[in-house]
């Protein structure tokens, strides 16, 4: 029984790459969902947000840095092998070696049934019709807010770095020992 997930997801602007070799892809929308580590007995749920794509993989979902640090997770790649803290011990979970290598050789042979773009010009052509269909690629805004001290106690700015000024930090004067 598979979950319909239609009616929960959300737009997504982001592409995100590394998981096609060569190609960008672009999610279909995203879904925040409930995902266990775990037995009855010892258990970690975090609410996890997926990003939907559609296209062929050997994998079902894939568990990027962000999800494995809302996990508090210690992923060992060489011995695939993840450890966590579950409700009452750690949670050890241990790969497959056979079927890692299965999927990696599943993942090798869909990469190369697709076609990459060959050229700069070509490249550029795709960004521009995605660009065109309305989803545009989010700039980097800058933050150029300085931190604002509580009105009650006393700060002193302190220059982090000789060559330059604007990189500092306000320290607090008249704090208590506690």
């Amino acid at each position: 029984m598979g979950l319909d997930l239609s009616e929960k997801l959300k737009p997504s602007k982001a592409p995100f790459y590394g998981i096609i070799p060569g190609n960008a892809s672009f999610p279909v929308g995203t879904v925040v969902l409930p995902y266990t580590f775990g037995t009855p007995d010892n258990y970690r749920t975090e609410l996890i947000k997926f990003e939907v794509a559609d296209f062929e993989s050997s994998y079902h979902a894939i568990l990027g840095r962000p999800a494995l640090a809302k996990f508090i997770s210690i992923p060992h790649y060489v011995y695939l092998l993840m450890k966590m803290p579950g409700k009452t011990g750690v949670l050890t979970f241990r790969g497959d070696l056979q079927r890692s290598f299965e999927c990696e050789k599943e993942a090798i042979t869909y990469a190369s049934t697709n076609r990459l773009l060959d050229t700069a010009g070509e490249v550029l052509a795709a960004a521009q019709q995605y660009s065109a269909s309305g989803s545009d690629i989010p700039t980097k805004k800058t933050n150029r807010s300085a931190p604002k001290p509580p009105d009650n106690i006393g700060v002193k700015a302190i220059q982090l770095q000789e060559d330059n000024p604007s990189k500092t930090a306000l320290i607090g004067t008249g704090l208590s020992d506690k």
